[in-house]
């Protein structure tokens, strides 16, 4: 319709524009992503049971997952089950260079506890080992009414030379007479009961006395260096009358309050004790049965 002055108007255009989001690739890198971060996880969290456990553990595992209805492939290493339903550390079928043994194992360092070591599962003898010789002296004293108490003063551990087991004494338990070198009732009893475990061995022995720091009172003229080796020797006249031989002995020594069980306060009663160390390997090389042997013995060395 035209105005009064007879123009007629310019049309209205209306443009309507579609704005396109430009530079997106979506997110599939993202759950890719997710993926590699969930499979690296899986991967460390592997290499970590690998190194944390110990051989009866991974059987353990492997035996877990095996498959239960059908087994496939059982005689070769990587079978279609996981493991096969075998351990990490059991010998695979390949061929090897120069004789040698392959295993299934990924990233088990050799002689680690549980694992493939050069001395063919020591540590886990070692273990046994100490076990079994903290049950002997357990079963024995429990079997010994009045000796039943004494049990929590045997300690059974390794030691870098052999196994060690201390007697020690406290506040309601003393191995030896104040200030002298003469056995207790109870330590005697004691003394008897390891001479029982030990006998049968044939481990060379080390006996080392132990004092507190407690000082002497003035005017005597004794020191505890005199009385940690006195009672070292008292000990082992004891354990040769229990029926351990004497040539088992190899040193007896006396260290006063040089090595404090309980280092915080070396006038601890944990402190006065009695060690007695089973040589094996390297330490009863070096310091074999019969090197200190008493004059007169016959038999210094122990037929094996």
């Amino acid at each position: 319709m035209a105005d009064a002055g007879g123009a007629i108007p310019a049309p209205i255009i209306v443009k309507k524009v579609t704005i396109v989001e430009g530079g997106h690739h979506g997110g599939a890198w993202k759950v890719a992503y997710a993926d590699f971060v969930t499979a690296m996880m899986a991967f460390f969290l592997l290499l970590w049971l690998l190194g944390a456990t110990e051989e009866k553990q991974r059987k353990g595992i492997a035996d877990y997952f095996a498959p239960t209805l059908v087994k496939m492939r059982q005689e070769s290493a990587g079978a279609d089950g996981l493991l096969g339903g075998s351990s990490l550390t059991d010998p695979d079928n390949y061929p090897n260079r120069q004789g040698q043994t392959g295993t299934r194992s990924i990233t088990i360092p050799r002689g680690v506890t549980g694992g493939p070591s050069e001395a063919g599962g020591r540590g886990e003898m070692e273990s046994k080992k100490l076990k079994e010789l903290q049950d002997k002296i357990e079963k024995k004293l429990v079997q010994r009414r009045q000796l039943r108490h004494l049990a929590r003063q045997v300690r059974v551990m390794r030691a870098p030379e052999g196994i060690r087991i201390d007697l020690m004494d406290n506040a309601d338990f003393s191995m030896f007479e104040l200030g002298t070198t003469i056995l207790t009732k109870e330590a005697r009893g004691l003394l008897q009961v390891i001479s029982e475990t030990l006998k049968d061995e044939n481990a060379p022995l080390i006996l080392r006395g132990h004092t507190d720091s407690l000082p002497w009172r003035g005017g005597v003229a004794a020191n505890n260096w005199s009385l940690s080796a006195g009672r070292a020797e008292a000990t082992r006249q004891a354990l040769v009358l229990g029926g351990v031989p004497q040539g088992r002995f190899a040193r007896i020594e006396g260290v006063a309050a040089t090595e404090p069980l309980i280092g915080d306060n070396p006038a601890d009663p944990r402190n006065r004790r009695i060690s007695l160390l089973l040589l094996e390997g390297r330490g009863a090389a070096s310091g074999g049965p019969g090197a200190n042997a008493p004059p007169g013995t016959d038999k210094a060395v122990p037929k094996p």
